[in-house]
């Protein structure tokens, strides 16, 4: 069953002090993207620093939050990872706990790969995990995999496996190509890996949006998908909230995207510990950490209404 049409925040992943993963501190933050504006959440994405986590870390890690109460329903899991045998276990890990979406990356660890070659793995993949429930959100972010998701691997993976090809995640930041993604796929869900899209990923027939900055953009984004769902998103109302959710986008992307974003989250609940994040990533210095906190004062995201006190 694929996952519904919205708002999905690709989540960070907190930390404790020795790197593993604060399962507590996790289950309230996707708790507020819950109840704030998103749809659902992605755990183990890009931004949630998927690839520095083992398998059993990550499997384990799912569990904790559906053991908190998090319904499987409202989330997505990512599963790329440089081994099949390890993407496979992931999905049918998933799978096994009623997750309704899974999101992989084209084979990204070696450089050159053919159509032919992306289009075997995922194969594979698929064929691996041998469950008639798998939804496969395709990732396309070839500045981060250096692999495109390109037409002809799609329209292939399409014709093998229709029932199993739910969506694309495109991270291109690439209008004309996203564009072209909906009208040449028309049955696959079109989620924009950046909400400056979101407005005109909607107008175009597309499902949402998967996003990084939606962790602390989520009320924005999920009030323009609202209104859009609701027929009213051709009003100055909406327009006024795409632009400033386009001008956060905008601002906040101009620094690191983990270490600006787990500052951000640190400031915003008043927990130290979001600044933490497995090597090779590493917090902002104090230069870069002073020119944020001038950019988030001016975008007024530090409102102390909005400060939620956890624990350092």
């Amino acid at each position: 069953m694929p996952c519904p049409d919205g708002i999905y925040a690709a989540c960070l992943t907190p930390l404790h002090a020795d790197l593993s993963i604060d399962v507590p501190t996790w289950t309230r933050h996707i708790r507020r993207l819950l109840e704030g504006g998103c749809t659902g959440v992605l755990l183990f994405g890009s931004t949630g620093e998927a690839n520095s986590f083992s398998v059993a870390e990550r499997q384990a890690g799912l569990e904790g939050v559906l053991e908190a109460g998090i319904p499987a329903e409202r989330l997505m899991v990512g599963a790329g990872c440089a081994a099949i045998p390890d993407t496979v276990a992931l999905a049918r890990h998933a799978l096994a706990h009623d997750i309704p979406g899974v999101l992989t990356m084209p084979p990204f660890y070696y450089q050159g790969i053919t159509t032919e070659g992306a289009f075997a793995a995922l194969e594979q993949i698929i064929r691996g995990v041998d469950d008639k429930r798998l939804a496969l959100y395709l990732y396309h972010f070839p500045k981060m995999s250096g692999v495109p998701y390109s037409h002809e691997l799609i329209s292939r993976l399409v014709d093998a496996f229709p029932d199993t090809i739910a969506g694309i995640k495109d991270s291109s930041s690439d209008w004309t190509h996203m564009r072209g993604l909906r009208a040449t796929f028309p049955d696959l869900q079109l989620l924009a890996g950046n909400e400056v899209y979101l407005h005109d990923t909607l107008e175009a027939g597309g499902a949402g949006c998967i996003s990084a900055t939606v962790n602390v953009t989520h009320a924005l984004a999920g009030a323009v998908f609202s209104q859009h769902a609701a027929g009213t998103a051709d009003t100055e109302a909406t327009h006024s909230t795409q632009d400033r959710l386009s001008h956060i986008r905008r601002t906040l992307m101009a620094h690191p995207t983990i270490p600006m974003l787990k500052q951000v989250m640190a400031w915003q609940t008043g927990h130290a510990g979001w600044q933490r994040m497995r090597p090779p990533l590493t917090p902002l210095g104090s230069y870069a950490r002073q020119a944020l906190q001038h950019a988030v004062a001016d975008l007024a995201l530090l409102d102390p209404a909005e400060a939620h006190g956890e624990p350092t």
